[in-house]
């Protein structure tokens, strides 16, 4: 059962409430530290990206098409829109001679608010370029020139390029791909329902590559663990926790939101990998949880957490500014 992760207050008082469940598990598969049910089944929506662009990386994609270590970055990213972002998309489908016009995961306004009204007052529509998943569905595309594979249809849980996604999400969660069940996301394309137990045990073994008995697939889960590191700002965007945790901890921990709150945390000094889910889908709770999980484990230092609070603060103010409330952690 989830349990009470925070309370959001008012004038002292209790008004609201944010339930979940967090697991740490380290490269072994023992678990570490839990709240509440460390097995809870969930999608695990964008956080499972990285393990998504393994076969492509591992089949020697990178080499083929010249992607660089920030395009690797991009192909797991759930990006923010930003310039930055749309033009290594571009410069990907270029590269694997894939028109604009074939990504299928829909028109989306740009996570940035920033972007956005950069839009809005070029007056252009936001395309699918803008689309936080645009990496994602890039990297799809990619696969698929690099296999040979018709790019038709790729969105479909019977393409071909998604099954082997399939395939690989499982082996990476060490899990029987038959008990690995889908639904469709956010972009049109199939997401993955397992264990946050697993989601956990997958970025452990992303964390230390090392310790995580990849075999052959070792070079590969580091370039794109090292890609996380060394781009953060590309993995996410300006001014999200995601790219503010590996930015401060100087990539000692990589972060990967995931839609609906859940969340994956790993750390690459201990090969610890840490998924929570926020019960009600809150996306307000991921800041004070992500802090509160990384200080609960000592995973950053007093300066580092300090840091943290000050760029999201545990408070709450009104539109005048005035501080009315706080976030109390509670686990």
């Amino acid at each position: 059962m989830s349990e009470v992760l925070l309370h959001y207050t008012r004038a002292g008082k209790v008004e609201s409430i944010h339930r979940g469940d967090i697991v740490a598990v380290d490269t072994k598969g023992k678990i570490v530290d839990a709240v509440g049910d460390a097995h809870k089944d969930m999608f695990w929506r964008s956080a499972a990206k990285p393990f998504q662009a393994l076969p492509f990386v591992y089949e020697g994609g990178l080499e083929k098409f010249n992607i660089t270590e920030e395009e690797l970055a991009l192909l797991v990213s759930s990006h923010s829109g930003e310039p930055v972002h749309v033009n290594l998309v571009k410069s990907i489908l270029e590269k694997v001679h894939v028109e604009l016009n074939v990504l299928d995961c829909g028109s989306a306004r740009p996570m940035s608010s920033k972007a956005a009204k950069i839009l809005a007052e070029n007056k252009e529509k936001p395309q699918a370029v803008h689309n936080a998943c645009s990496g994602k569905h890039s990297g799809m595309l990619a696969l698929c020139q690099m296999l040979g594979i018709p790019v038709e249809g790729y969105t479909k849980p019977d393409h071909q390029v998604q099954k082997i996604m399939h395939r690989s999400v499982a082996e990476c969660a060490k899990i029987s791909p038959e008990k690995l069940e889908i639904g469709i996301d956010g972009c049109g394309v199939p997401v993955f329902y397992l264990p946050l137990y697993n989601m956990s045990l997958a970025y452990a073994r992303l964390a230390k590559p090392s310790d995580g008995d990849w075999r052959e697939k070792e070079e590969a889960v580091t370039k794109i663990r090292n890609a996380m590191i060394a781009h953060p700002l590309v993995v996410s965007g300006t001014g999200r926790i995601d790219e503010a945790v590996s930015a401060i901890t100087k990539g000692r921990i990589i972060a990967k939101i995931g839609a609906e709150a859940v969340y994956c945390l790993a750390s690459t000094t201990d090969g610890i990998g840490i998924t929570f889910k926020i019960e009600d889908g809150s996306y307000r709770a991921i800041n004070p949880v992500v802090i509160g999980t990384l200080k609960r484990m000592d995973l950053i230092s007093k300066s580092e957490y300090d840091q943290l609070i000050e760029k999201y603060p545990p408070i709450l103010k009104n539109h005048r500014g005035d501080i009315i409330g706080t976030i109390e952690t509670m686990f």
